[in-house]
């Protein structure tokens, strides 16, 4: 059972009731049309006994869930090289419902923000001699979505434990003890609402988004009233947990295809997990439609870079940054992932023979031209 299942089942009902915006039905038509005839096909032989297989092709698409997989890899190989021997944090911040339908209306603008009011918050907190007093690595990740995948904007944060100083030191911070949360959280919330009060946003037309406009002021200064949930997970286990653990939230959409349990009657069932609930994991039914919009609530701005480097790891002079700290930190310089090839990675991904020819279990397949053209 697959999300393109269901757009295939219910997808042009869910378009006569839904008005998407020009770019989410350019989604929508990308992963409806995955791995079909429609985006064009690839022959494949076997390099032993001319057996052919032809191919579709996969349309790519970031929101797509089947085709994350070897874009994951390909991106972790490439980050790999800028591993560092030292203690990893997770850091999750996220944003108050109050504001959701302020972010949701005017999300290009405001999940910048998001991000800048994040990474200053935490590079500030460093550069205080009372916490670290050094410049760490920071890899930002948006997600806005949560387990049942209503809206629920947040960034996760994986931050070097430990920084370059200014006189060119690396300063490891405590294993067990990053960022205090609750100063973290009131930073962030300043830092975050300061730079909304100064947006020109956007509201809709009707009368209670206007009403709404109009006292957005005193909206803001509510917030102030509000715990924002900031959240720091212990650290890992050294550099070489980060690669896998960077893989299950750099390229994750809002359901995956494992979580749909059943698609029947114009009802799908998926499963979730209630972190309200000791994190039990549960099954929800909803409306085809429902499971649509609610899906297609997390289409990203068209180009928006939904992962972001600052700190050591921003791109300006980025190598020559990760050479001195990989160096005074005594980092181990194995075969990087970024010197593999494709075909390596696939190889690492599907197993050793994961192009084997199904006939003569001899060859290999590889691509051949010509591919068929786009129907």
């Amino acid at each position: 059972m697959t999300l393109q299942d269901v757009l295939i089942e219910y997808g042009q009902e869910f378009l006569d009731k839904q008005k998407l915006s020009p770019h989410a039905r350019k989604v929508y038509s990308a992963i409806l049309h995955c791995r079909t005839v429609v985006l064009g096909t690839h022959r494949y032989v076997c390099d032993n006994c001319d057996y052919e297989v032809f191919t579709n092709n996969s349309c790519r698409n970031r929101h797509c869930t089947l085709c994350q997989t070897a874009t994951k890899e390909l991106w972790i190989a490439k980050q790999s090289q800028y591993l560092i021997n030292t203690n990893y944090f997770h850091a999750v911040l996220t944003l108050p419902d109050a504001l959701n339908q302020v972010v949701f209306q005017n999300q290009e603008e405001v999940y910048s923000i998001f991000f800048n009011a994040v990474s200053e918050t935490i590079l500030e907190l460093c550069h205080n001699h009372k916490f670290l007093g050094a410049t760490p690595g920071i890899t930002a990740i948006l997600h806005t979505w949560g387990q049942n995948m209503l809206y629920h904007p947040h960034i996760h944060c994986i931050i070097t434990g430990g920084g370059l100083s200014n006189s060119d030191k690396w300063v490891e911070s405590s294993k067990k003890f990053f960022l205090p949360v609750k100063v973290m959280s009131k930073l962030f919330k300043g830092k975050f609402l300061d730079k909304l009060r100064k947006l020109e946003l956007f509201f809709s037309g009707d009368i209670e988004a206007l009403n709404f406009k109009t006292n957005f002021s005193s909206f803001i200064s509510s917030l102030y009233n509000l715990v924002w949930v900031v959240y720091c997970k212990p650290p890992f286990g050294g550099p070489e947990k980060v690669i896998d653990y960077l893989g299950r939230y750099t390229h994750r959409v809002a359901i995956s295809n494992n979580r749909i349990v059943s698609m029947e009657d114009g009802f799908i069932s998926f499963e979730w997990r209630d972190y309200r609930d000791s994190n039990h994991v549960k099954l929800m039914k909803v409306s085809a439609d429902e499971f649509l919009r609610r899906f297609f609530l997390h289409v990203l701005p068209h180009g928006f870079t939904k992962i972001r480097h600052y700190g050591i790891l921003a791109s300006r002079n980025k190598k020559v940054r990760i050479a001195l700290c990989r160096k005074l930190t005594n980092t181990i310089t194995n075969i990087s992932l970024h010197d593999l090839s494709l075909a390596d990675i696939l190889t690492r991904i599907f197993g050793q023979d994961y192009n084997l020819c199904p006939v003569c279990h001899v060859g290999y397949m590889n691509k051949a031209s010509p591919a068929i053209p786009i129907a």
